[in-house]
């Protein structure tokens, strides 16, 4: 093979990669998608989600910077960030925010995590059927205040502006500055990423 065609695949798989790191929320099919439309977002806060946000904490409880992650829970990039966030839960606190972006079993399943009373045992299990490719856990009975945390959270994230999840919101561990990232990471780059 030529080298341009050896640099056009590269370049290929490389927008590949990138374009699988997050699940996007897309308009439904027939409405209508202008940046118009669409308010301008507000500014990404830590105590807006603090303020606004429902979620499940696992890691260290008392971490003085925390770590917010909306996720959906039939995205299957936000399984492989739980999967990478695992090694670091003994440095900091995670806290998981379900939203409802990519169908309706992504509210049932999230509020279905928020009631449970032990959603970081719920979660593994359904991370395990998600790898499984058996599409999560089953819904819970009684979780109409949970799907409407759900719709509060989808909000409040579509609010901030992101297109994408998983998203990350925190403050680094060595800087303090306000850092975002939307799509999942290896546990290596999540650790330089938030400075553990």
């Amino acid at each position: 093979m030529n080298t341009s065609r050896l640099r056009f695949i590269a370049t290929l798989l490389l927008a590949t990669s990138f374009a699988l790191v997050g699940c996007k929320d897309q308009p439904a099919s027939g409405s209508a998608s202008s940046s118009a439309a669409k308010p301008s977002p507000q500014a990404v806060s830590i105590a807006a989600i603090e303020a606004g946000a429902q979620g499940f904490s696992v890691g260290v409880p008392m971490s003085a910077r925390p770590v917010y992650v909306f996720f959906d829970a039939q995205c299957p990039h936000c399984t492989a960030l739980w999967e990478a966030a695992k090694p670091l839960k003994a440095k900091t606190r995670f806290v998981w925010i379900p939203v409802g972006i990519l169908n309706a079993a992504s509210v049932s399943q999230g509020a279905t995590l928020l009631a449970s009373a032990n959603p970081e045992a719920a979660m593994d299990t359904h991370e395990a059927s998600m790898r499984a490719k058996a599409g999560g856990i089953t819904a819970a009975s009684n979780i109409d205040a949970q799907k409407a945390a759900i719709e509060k959270n989808t909000q409040l994230l579509t609010s901030f502006g992101f297109g994408s999840i998983p998203t990350i919101v925190a403050t680094h561990a060595q800087t303090g500055a306000l850092i975002t990232q939307e799509g999942a990471m290896t546990t290596e780059a999540l650790a330089s990423f938030l400075g553990l």
